[in-house]
């Protein structure tokens, strides 16, 4: 009996044994020299890393997925921006009308878009993600994925166990360690969180209200001002040059309309003075967008152009804006991901910014390959092509 008994129990730790990675439990004793240097104490560096013996595989794989860089934005709104999440949103914003009202007069950020953010990060509280923070970073270190940021968030992650915030069981948020109801990174609790209910706790995790007022602040701190919205679905004049699409043509909504461009669904604009530039998320025959200063807060908070622009459509929605008016073009090109990766190195280095070279085409490229074709004398169709690819390559 007890030879069946130590049988049945060494069957039921081998899988835990095999599953372990003894370079990845070395690697993490590596970590331990720099949050030592944090002020971190040695016990609860291991209770951190208590039971973590081997990489996260779904992390790496969410990692190299993210849908707002990897999908083109016409899916990807199809995704973020439901009747479900909009019709939730709605009912947020009569539940919590109160709450939002201090916030947005504390803060000055639109409520709406409060709401926008929180229904894109955890559906309004549904899904804070279940997985390790310290599984996660450490898992994204040793696998060189975003090592550099993945470092920083690590030290900041103790901080926050340090400080008690939080407790080393059942840490836990998405694949990036981003954590809450609003999905906050660890620095960025660190820098923005607030204690909303005033009972000494930021509390993100178990309270909409500290994280709602904690994104509040976020975005005021990143440059959010009350007078104008996000942006607006724009129509262009016809003749309109094409050469004053993207960022590095900032102008006053005034001037914008002075050239013709009108909203897509109001008569006039609710902000002439704001200052706003052109985007084309999906090239120059899909929606165009009149963007100001908050659409850049918004990128702040995450550095994709379709998640700033679901976030203020969501918000426009829950609001009972109407529906992007402009149908979305074929977001398919003529190039092969190796020729578009080529494609987009060569623009950066001839200082058309494209906002990397991982071979998506997302608003940035569309203006890079608009901002190359006026400066060799091309004709401006803005998109990304064999022919575009040849020509730079000539180094025209």
């Amino acid at each position: 009996m007890l030879k069946r008994i130590v049988l049945v129990a060494l069957l039921a730790l081998t899988p835990q044994a095999a599953m372990a990675d003894a370079k990845f439990e070395s690697f993490i004793q590596t970590l331990w020299p720099a949050v030592q240097k944090s002020g971190v104490s040695r016990d609860l560096f291991n209770r951190a890393f208590a039971g973590i013996t081997e990489p996260d595989p779904a992390v790496l794989k969410l990692a190299n997925t993210q849908p707002e860089f990897t999908t083109a934005t016409s899916d990807y709104l199809i995704k973020a921006v439901t009747p479900i999440r909009i019709e939730t949103g709605k009912s947020m914003l009569a539940e919590n009308d109160a709450l939002l009202s201090a916030i947005e007069k504390k803060y000055g950020v639109d409520r709406r878009i409060l709401l926008g953010i929180w229904g894109m990060e955890s559906n309004f509280g549904k899904d804070e993600g279940s997985m390790s923070v310290m599984r996660s970073l450490a898992t994204l270190i040793y696998s060189g994925t975003k090592k550099d940021y993945a470092r920083a968030q690590l030290i900041s992650a103790f901080a926050i166990l340090k400080k008690g915030f939080h407790s080393p069981e059942n840490f836990t948020g998405s694949w990036a360690a981003a954590m809450g109801h609003t999905q906050f990174i660890p620095s960025s609790y660190i820098s923005y969180a607030v204690d909303w209910t005033g009972d000494g706790k930021k509390d993100i995790w178990g309270s909409k209200e500290d994280a709602l007022a904690s994104t509040a602040n976020y975005l005021a701190k990143a440059g959010w001002k009350s007078d104008r919205p996000w942006g607006w679905e724009v129509k262009l004049p016809d003749g309109f040059d094409r050469g004053l699409i993207g960022r590095t043509h900032w102008r006053p909504v005034s001037d914008w309309v002075k050239l013709g461009i009108m909203p897509a669904t109001a008569k006039s604009f609710n902000a002439p003075q704001a200052s706003a530039f052109v985007v084309i998320p999906q090239g120059i025959t899909g929606p165009v967008f009149l963007v100001t200063q908050n659409f850049m807060a918004i990128m702040d908070y995450n550095q994709s152009h379709s998640y700033a622009l679901a976030v203020g459509h969501l918000g426009d929605r829950i609001r009972g804006g109407a529906p992007i008016q402009a149908a979305w073009p074929d977001a398919s090109v003529d190039l092969t991901v190796p020729q578009r990766k080529e494609l987009q190195r060569l623009l950066n280095a001839r200082g058309f910014g494209t906002g990397g070279a991982d071979g998506r085409i997302g608003a940035a490229t569309y203006e890079a390959v608009l901002a190359f074709q006026k400066k060799a004398g091309m004709k401006l169709d803005g998109i990304p092509s064999v022919k575009v690819l040849e020509q730079i390559r000539k180094g025209g």
